[in-house]
């Protein structure tokens, strides 16, 4: 029988659902950051710039290198760029 998954990471990561919902959340926010940077023609030099971060991070995130970045890291990005995170936490099912 085959299985079937909400989402890439609960598929991977079967065995540790920890782990998985930590990667849900970082994908997330990092597509967030890019769709911010892509919406605003911005250079990875200028996203670094005004992101508060270096140029070779901006690289990693639009690479999707996850593993790089936290959580407090990404809505830390997202702050500045005047995106605001609001967080719903729920019981899992």
């Amino acid at each position: 029988m085959t299985e079937k998954y909400d989402n890439v990471w609960d598929a991977i990561y079967d065995d540790d659902p920890t782990r998985a919902e930590s990667l849900k959340i970082k994908s997330e926010l990092m597509i967030r950051v890019e769709e911010f940077i892509k919406e605003n023609g911005l250079t990875q030099k200028e996203a670094a710039k005004l992101l508060g971060v270096t140029q070779p991070r901006i690289s990693d995130l639009v690479r999707g290198k996850i593993d790089r970045f936290t959580i407090d890291m990404l809505i830390n990005m997202l702050s500045q760029a005047g995106i605001k995170v609001d967080i719903t936490i729920k019981k899992a099912a």
